[in-house]
Parts: structure tokens; sequence; C-alpha cells
């Protein structure tokens, strides 16, 4: 039997996505092997050679430099670098006009030395500023065409003040990105960089780990169609621009505040709340990584006073409520509330903390709308301290959507016994806590089910109603046709 039009159809959508899977692949490795171009931008490493940096570490970002440096487009025309070296000193090591070609930049990185003494940051921005960016020193001309971007590497607290002069930095339109290391103070990382933080902020735990960060940064400086090559977060349609995107989303439904996530239930109303290991072992720099997650799930909300309100608690050996539900109804005070919640430490009671939020979070004396959507995100990374089967069997008999992310030591036993159903939708595990971001962006709370009008589900229900249609007008035809010719035969005998 030849196959029907369904059939086509359906063979017809699946040889698309094979073909799109295709081209993402081969954008993708277009990518890795560097042969995109680069923006035209004027970068300035600014590069702690502090004492608490040792010679070793040292090497180990003049490779990250170097690395960085490969993946760009370097010309005159295209993005200069240059380095500022400082410690109680600064010292520019290479200047925006030194190198018009790759090979002799990437040379003259490897030749530079530490200083070895204090950690004077502040100085180093105000000299990137004043000398390292001036036209003397071969930057361009201030235009919309040209990038100015300064990427700090630290893994220390700064002796002098660095908040009034990144101020003073970014007005003058350069775009400031921070990298920590080791023991470096968070608070001067976010005094330092660009908004939004997220974005411009990253830490690793040693120097041996900053190679991690090369591929952000060859990105960041990419002028390729982001859509093709799927670097992109949208969640529908992506549509490419120069060296850019922006989202949009299909027939019928709406584009979030995030710009990139789209629902066909914008105006249902939502109570999120989220219940946050801060037990010891989180650590305080994986917790600022933390609060950064629930950040990026909260821009997919439409948070209002009417749609979605978030609430949060903390818990270690004991249980916080950080802020109840409906506490803030835009997303700029939420996501500043979450910035400041701070780490408490100690142990690990998750079943106490799904208690409180049966108890507590999901009740009208703490905000709660009744007859609205109950959604539960529970964040650990480590083996419970006390029971969670009762308080996670009741969470989902009560009719709460209840997510479970585990990071690290996480049990995933546990993590599926705290998720809904179907387990695979509501259960998430990674070993790094630097890839919770890939998590954020599985994580889908919708209140009404959304119908994709592509899928072949729904041209088989599209189907199935036509078919029921021809079948009900033919047998009404041919019941009049046998009538008329029962009529024509009666009056012939008569």
């Amino acid at each position: 039997m030849a196959p029907g039009w369904l059939q086509v159809v359906c063979l017809l959508l699946l040889g698309m996505r094979a073909a799109h899977g295709t081209i993402e692949m081969q954008n993708a490795a277009a990518m890795a092997a560097g042969l995109c171009n680069t923006r035209p931008t004027d970068l300035v490493f600014i590069v702690d050679s502090s004492r608490s940096v040792r010679p070793s570490e040292f090497e180990q970002v003049k490779v990250f430099l170097a690395k960085v440096i490969e993946g760009l487009d370097v010309g005159p025309d295209a993005t200069r670098v240059g380095v500022v070296n400082y410690a109680s000193r600064v010292k520019s090591e290479i200047s925006l006009k030194a190198h018009r070609a790759k090979a002799g930049l990437i040379k003259a990185v490897g030749k530079i030395e530490p200083l070895s003494s204090g950690t004077m940051t502040g100085l180093a921005i105000q000299f990137a500023l004043n000398v390292a960016f001036s036209e003397a020193e071969g930057a361009r001309v201030k235009s919309p065409g040209v990038s100015k971007v300064a990427i700090i590497v630290t893994d220390g607290r700064p002796q002098d003040n660095v908040r009034e002069v990144a101020v003073k930095a970014r007005e003058a339109g350069i775009e400031i990105f921070a990298i920590g290391v080791g023991r470096v103070d968070m608070n001067t990382l976010k005094q330092m960089a660009s908004e939004p933080l997220e974005e411009h902020t990253d830490y690793v735990e040693s120097y041996s780990l900053i190679e991690k960060l090369t591929l952000k940064f060859q990105e960041a400086f990419c002028v390729s169609d982001l859509c093709a090559t799927g670097d992109h977060d949208c969640e529908q349609v992506c549509i490419s621009a120069p060296g850019s995107f922006k989202c949009a989303c299909r027939e019928g439904q709406t584009l979030m505040d995030d710009g990139r996530s789209c629902s066909a239930c914008s105006n249902a109303a939502t109570d999120v709340v989220f219940l946050i290991d801060g037990s010891k072992s989180v650590r305080p720099e994986n917790f600022e990584l933390v609060k950064k997650w629930i950040n990026q799930i909260v821009d997919k909300l439409d948070v209002a006073e009417t749609r979605a309100h978030v609430g949060l608690v903390q818990y270690s050996s004991t249980v916080r409520q950080e802020f109840p539900l409906g506490r803030y109804t835009n997303k700029k005070d939420l996501k500043e509330a979450v910035r400041k919640m701070a780490y408490m430490e100690r142990g690990t009671m998750t079943g106490q903390a799904l208690r409180f939020l049966l108890d507590n979070s999901f009740t009208p004396t703490q905000g709660a709308r009744p007859g609205v959507a109950k959604v539960g995100i529970v964040f650990t990374d480590g083996r419970s301290q006390d029971y969670i089967g009762d308080a996670a069997k009741k969470a989902k008999e009560n009719g709460f959507k209840m997510y479970a992310v585990g990071v690290g030591n996480a049990v995933e036993d546990e993590l599926r016994e705290i998720a809904s159903e179907p387990i695979a939708d509501h259960y998430f595990y990674t070993a790094d806590f630097k890839a919770m971001t890939q998590i954020s962006k599985k994580i889908q709370i919708n209140v009404c089910q959304e119908e994709d009008p592509c899928e072949c589900d729904s041209i088989v229900k599209f189907q199935k109603k036509v078919e029921d249609a021809l079948q009900a007008l033919t047998k009404k035809y041919i019941l009049s046709c046998v009538t008329k010719r029962i009529s024509a035969l009666e009056n012939k005998i008569v």
C-alpha cells in the first residue's frame, strides 16, 4: 500500500530536522576550528601577576590568553589586542598598535614575566582607561562599529578601590569581563564587571582550570550566523543578524521578558518556590553560581502581580525563608533579593526543607494563591541527613509540580524520589556546578499544555477530524441519493 499524505508529511518533517542538525554540527565544527570572523574590537587583557600568583600559575594565564587570541581575527581593521600586567605597579606589556599579525602577538604574550608584588587592581584599570585604550597606544576613535573590551584576571583582594574607576571605564564605553581565581573576593568582581553580571563575571577554583573559559571568549568575539550554529538560547524561532540574533515565537505564542523563551500561557498565574541547599559542602564560590542559576530560571518566568510569584527558601541544618511568595512582583527586585541571599553552611536536612514547603511556603499566610498552580524546585549537592520520603510523596499528592536538581555528591535516588512524573522531565543531575546553566535551559515551568502545530500527532488529530467529517458527508449524500431514487420509482408505479 502506498504511503498516505500523513506519512509523507511526517517524513518531510523528519528530513528537515535531520538536515538542520547536520548544518548545526558543521557550523559548530567551523567555529571550533576558528573559521569564523571576529567583530572589530579593541581588546585589552589586564592580568594580575601579584606575589600570590605562582610562576607556574602565571604560565597558565598566558596559555589562556594565547588560546583566546588564536580564535580572534587579529588585524588593524579587525581585532587589536593589548596586554596590561599589574601587581603593586602597572606595566604595559603589549599595546594595541604593537602587532598586526596573530603569530607575533602570541609570541609576545609568551615572553611576559610576573611582577610578583602587591595587588593594585584599581590602579591597573585606571592605567587601561588613560593609557592602554588611548589613540596614542593604538585604540580606535570611539564608534558603534568598534567594541572596547577589557578582560581582567585576578586571584586576590585589591589593595586599592576598584568601584569608582570601574564605573568610569564602563561609562567610557569599555565592556569589562572579570575573571576570579581561587580565593578572589567575589564582591570585587561584581564591582568591576559590566551588566548583566552573570555574563561578565566568571570564577574558577584554580589557574589550572582557567582554560575552560577559552571557548566562552572566542564565541563572545565571533561574528557568525549564530542561529545556524545553534549558539543561542531561543526556545522556538531564531532570527539572524550580523554577529547577533533575536528570538521570536510561533504563531499563538508570546515572547517572554527574557527575550528568549515562549509561552502559550503568559497570562496564567503560577506560584514557584525554590528550596536551595546551603550546606557547607556547597562552598561559597559555588553558592554564587547557584544564585546565578536561580536568576536564569527567573528570567524565563513572567513575573507580575497577576502572573508568576516566586518564593525562596534556603536550608542546611535548619530552614530559613529568604522571602515568601508575592513579596516581589517584578524581576529586577526579585533577582536583587536572590543575589543578596547569604550562605548558611552547616548540614543537609532536605526532608525538613520539604516539610517546610508543605506546611509554610504554599500556604495562604505565606502568599500562596488559592487555585494557582504550585511548582517546587529543590536543589541539593549531597545526601540528605534526614528522611525525605514522606514529605516528597505528600508534595506530589498535593498536586505540586516538583523539580529535583542535584550537583556533585547529590544522591540520584533521592532526586528521583522528589521529582514529579514523568521523572525524566523533572529530575536533573550534573557533576559540575558550572554546568547548571544547561539545566536552567531545560526546566520549563508552564501551567498549561502547549501543543506544537508542527508535530505529527497534531496532524493525526487533524486528519481524523477531516476523515470523520468526510464520512459523515458521504453517508448523508448516499442516503439522499437513495431516497430520491426510491421516490422516483414510487412515482412510476403510481
